[in-house]
């Protein structure tokens, strides 16, 4: 993506996505910033890494498959130590019976470069209306 300004995003978006996919919440942590605030279909509004982690992420990411971000198509902008990203996704949901159902969304996700590494500072994680 030589020459994309928002190259650094997408990578980030790329990182993301696969973490979820590998049910990896170590990795998933630490590209968020402690004091994050997220929020979208399954958890309202939370504020903390941690919390989120218990009120969200571990109640979808074991229960999704194939989470994707559609990055090429992403849209965004970097403003000095600040970014910001919109995107659509894709995932394959579980219901409790256990039957598969598509599972599309967006999110919009808001960012701090600290030292050096974007972070999201807030993530709006949602299922298409």
């Amino acid at each position: 993506m030589s020459g994309d300004p928002i190259a650094p995003l997408r990578e980030w978006l790329v990182r993301w996505h696969t973490a979820v996919q590998n049910r990896d919440f170590a990795t998933g942590k630490t590209m968020c910033a402690p004091d994050m605030v997220a929020f979208g279909t399954v958890a309202p509004f939370v504020t903390g890494i941690d919390e989120i982690m218990k009120a969200q992420w571990h109640h979808v990411w074991p229960n999704t498959r194939g989470f994707t971000i559609d990055v090429k198509n992403a849209r965004g902008e970097i403003v000095g130590d600040r970014a910001w990203v919109a995107a659509t996704w894709d995932s394959i949901g579980f219901r409790p019976d256990g039957t598969e159902f598509d599972r599309p969304g967006r999110c919009t996700i808001i960012f701090a470069r600290q030292n050096g590494q974007w972070l999201a500072t807030h993530t709006h994680f949602s299922l298409k209306p």
